[in-house]
């Protein structure tokens, strides 16, 4: 003997299905920075990366031939943007430098020698397979001159699908901890 199915059970069967997929998180690879860089400074305060408002989103957007920015569908980073940039920053910069780096809020007693701010205005994968992040720094030293630099970096993603796209944000930011090493900070 069969039951009726009841109007409910209907109900919670369509809307489960309006639901879709389930959305997938993509982490980026931590990496170890080969190169060394002397600095400046002994302590370096980095402050919340700043970036635009498709960048600071969850979903990873892509920039199609024809300009326009699309979400991958399904697909968010692993992170909020924002924090895990500012952190894979600090943590390089720790690395390449050796010097003592975190970010805002300074959990030392001792105040930083020098703050770095940074604004993103660029960090978008394309439809040419290369990920750019562009933008400018700053540097503000406790004693000393302020000075700012541009940036424009482009990563190749030699990877398909979000792994790539990973891969390929993570070599960008470890390359700009890098420059902001070798020219912010020296």
């Amino acid at each position: 003997m069969t039951r009726p199915i009841s109007a409910f059970a209907l109900l919670c069967a369509a809307a489960l299905a309006a639901c879709g997929a389930p959305e997938s998180r993509v982490a980026i690879p931590k990496l170890q920075a080969d190169e060394r860089q002397s600095i400046a400074y002994r302590s370096v305060s980095l402050r919340e990366v700043s970036l635009p408002s498709y960048a600071a989103s969850e979903e990873i957007f892509v920039a199609g031939e024809d300009g326009l920015l699309s979400p991958n569908e399904g697909l968010l980073w692993a992170d909020d943007p924002s924090r895990a940039i500012t952190l894979e920053l600090s943590r390089h910069l720790s690395q390449i430098t050796g010097a003592q780096v975190a970010s805002e809020p300074w959990p030392f007693d001792d105040y930083p020698q020098v703050e770095v701010e940074l604004r993103i205005e660029t960090m978008l994968p394309g439809a040419d397979n290369v990920f750019r992040l562009s933008g400018q720094y700053f540097v503000a030293p406790e004693n000393g001159r302020d000075r700012s630099r541009l940036f424009d970096l482009a990563v190749p993603i030699v990877a398909e699908g979000a792994g790539g796209i990973a891969a390929a944000r993570g070599r960008a930011v470890q390359d700009l901890a890098l420059d902001i090493a070798r020219n912010g900070l020296r």
